[in-house]
């Protein structure tokens, strides 16, 4: 799948909380309707980040993972 976005935010590595605080200032900076990509590798971000989109109205537009990389794309409302 072919996904346009604006930002990327590489949070590979960091672990509970620290991936959702960087998106949450990273959506803070974007402008609304832009596309961010957030690259993580710590599984939790599978329950945190739809749990992040749903509660703040923002639109998980796709997710994936490949291999131990996992992969989302946010609409800012």
């Amino acid at each position: 799948m072919d996904i346009e976005f604006n930002r990327t935010l590489d949070t590979s590595g960091l672990l509970c909380p620290e991936p959702v605080m960087m998106l949450h200032n990273e959506v803070r900076d974007a402008g609304s309707g832009e596309v961010i990509q957030v690259i993580a590798t710590d599984p939790s971000t599978q329950r945190d980040i739809p749990k992040f989109c749903q509660f703040l109205g923002h639109d998980l537009v796709h997710h994936q993972s490949e291999d131990d990389v996992f992969f989302y794309y946010i609409r800012k409302s």
